[in-house]
């Protein structure tokens, strides 16, 4: 941190007490930058810096700061100005609040920033205002100069350090109006459960463990060309589409999910392909028999049937049956009535 080149020097004003300080950037950009080139014969291009009045190019140390008026006309202001500007914040960082850390809105948040104890004598306080903050579980609001303007900052503890996150004014910050759908809406609970589910599966990740794929994507393009070498290809986008269903698409996501952490597949069934089995072929009357003498016997078997399941012949044969038990009774009375007679002719003989 000491071979890191401050980038502001002055102090904390923290009630009574001061803190020399100096501020260095806490971030650093590791984007890869392109220059502009002639692409005919791969010349840079450079932009001069040209007096309009003049018609000629200016060096850096002729060139300084100059407000625009509203009737165009150009106001000069130098760097002794801007230091001599009447407010306590021009070299001071001012602590005004102490709030709970999530008093913030992360909207709010720019550029971070370490504050470095300036000297020996910045020591002890630099140390009270750190321990005072930890102990409170609170974040100092201050108000300090920097780059021409007055912002607002929030100082909190990171490790041993303190760190200053500039803010931006509230009015800075847009209300979200519009940004919404405007459909209405309606979120069923087995969805949320599914949402959770997929939440708890993906679970959380060691930030140290992310990096830029987009940068080292690039790296390698250039380390190819510059061998000269084809680039390497890109490989196939993912091809996207519609969600029909949303429970589905959350079902399939945790079953993703959980399998490239190694984790057992879900309780629902894997989805497997559909197979397609033929369906055979209808018996008709018109079928070829299988054997010669099939044709009377199917012929006779199915004139049984349907004669026995014949509504008609049920009651024809029930008919049937009643006359003959009628008959099969008259006769049986006629032969007991001629036996009756018999007996009495014979007892009648016997007297007489």
């Amino acid at each position: 941190m000491l071979h890191v080149r401050s980038i502001w020097n002055g102090a904390i004003s923290f009630g009574l007490v001061s803190i020399p300080i100096k501020l260095v950037n806490a971030t650093e950009s590791h984007s890869i930058s392109f220059r502009q080139i002639h692409t005919e014969d791969g010349g840079r291009i450079r932009y001069r810096k040209v007096c309009e009045l003049e018609d000629r190019e200016v060096t850096s140390a002729e060139i300084g700061k100059g407000y625009e008026d509203a009737d165009g006309s150009i106001i000069p202001i130098t760097d002794e100005d801007l230091s001599h500007l009447p407010i306590p914040t021009a070299r001071t960082i001012e602590i005004v609040a102490f709030v709970p850390a999530d008093r913030i809105d992360p909207l709010q948040m720019d550029a971070a920033y370490y504050l470095a104890a300036s000297g020996a004598p910045a020591a002890k306080p630099y140390t009270l205002l750190r321990e005072a903050l930890k102990r409170s579980h609170k974040v100092a609001i201050a108000k300090f100069a920097l780059r021409g303007r007055e912002r607002l900052g929030m100082l909190r503890v990171v490790g041993d350090a303190i760190a200053m996150h500039a803010l931006l004014w509230p009015d800075e910050v847009r209300a979200p109006e519009g940004v919404a759908p405007d459909a209405d809406v309606t979120v069923r609970d087995k969805e949320l459960d599914l949402a959770d589910a997929l939440m708890d599966t993906l679970g959380e990740v060691d930030l140290e463990d992310l990096h830029d794929e987009y940068r080292e994507a690039l790296e390698e393009v250039i380390a190819a060309k510059a061998a000269g070498e084809a680039p390497p290809e890109a490989p196939e986008p993912a091809r996207g589409g519609k969600v029909l269903d949303l429970m589905a698409a959350l079902e399939k996501s945790v079953r993703a999910a959980r399998e490239s952490r190694g984790e057992a597949p879900a309780e629902a069934p894997a989805e497997e392909p559909a197979e397609v089995k033929p369906l055979p072929p209808r018996e008709t009357a018109r079928a070829a028999p299988k054997q010669a003498g099939g044709k009377k016997s199917t012929a006779k078997k199915t004139a049984a049937k349907k004669t026995a399941a014949s509504p008609s012949a049920r009651k024809s044969t029930a008919k049937s049956g009643e006359g003959t038990k009628k008959t099969a009774s008259k006769s049986t009375a006629k032969t007991a009535a001629k036996k009756t007679t018999a007996k009495k002719t014979a007892s009648r003989k016997r007297s007489a």
